[in-house]
């Protein structure tokens, strides 16, 4: 007697599903890594504003949930308005005067006198947190769920 041994026949493979945890920690990952990105920028144009300090008094011509808009003059006479706004923004108000710090090779770099990149830290940070407090959780309730 001899044994037969059953090979199946070529056809598509058949592939393992992604586990639902590598899909849940995906999002907080770009979350995170987007997060640290921006704090990096942020301290890159600080850098820069650092490098070559100008100091004018700015008006507020428009706060939006996105950007706030100011206008200033520099040393030599001419008046800037930033297109991307001013840095570190919060608690200004439209009409206001607010003493700027810009990079003077640069003077689209503005942000507002004494605050640099540190000043997200904390939101950043609370931010992350109460994220990874959601999703590890998550991801533990799912994999108790598969065994």
């Amino acid at each position: 007697m001899t044994a037969q041994v059953l090979v199946p026949p070529p056809g598509p493979k058949i592939r393992a599903r992604p586990d639902r945890r590598m899909w849940l920690l995906a999002v907080p990952v770009l979350v995170t890594f987007l997060v640290v990105l921006a704090l990096a920028g942020a301290a890159r144009d600080d850098a820069a504003i650092d490098a070559h300090t100008g100091y004018a008094t700015a008006e507020v011509l428009a706060v939006t949930a996105t950007r706030t808009v100011v206008q200033f003059t520099g040393p030599d006479g001419q008046v800037y308005s930033p297109v991307e706004g001013l840095a570190y923004p919060s608690g200004l108000q439209v009409g206001q005067l607010v003493r700027v710090e810009y990079d003077s090779e640069e003077p689209d770099q503005v942000r507002v006198e004494g605050r640099t990149w540190v000043t997200g830290v904390l939101p950043a940070a609370v931010t992350l947190v109460i994220l990874w407090a959601l999703v590890v959780p998550a991801c533990w309730w799912l994999r108790s769920r598969r065994r």
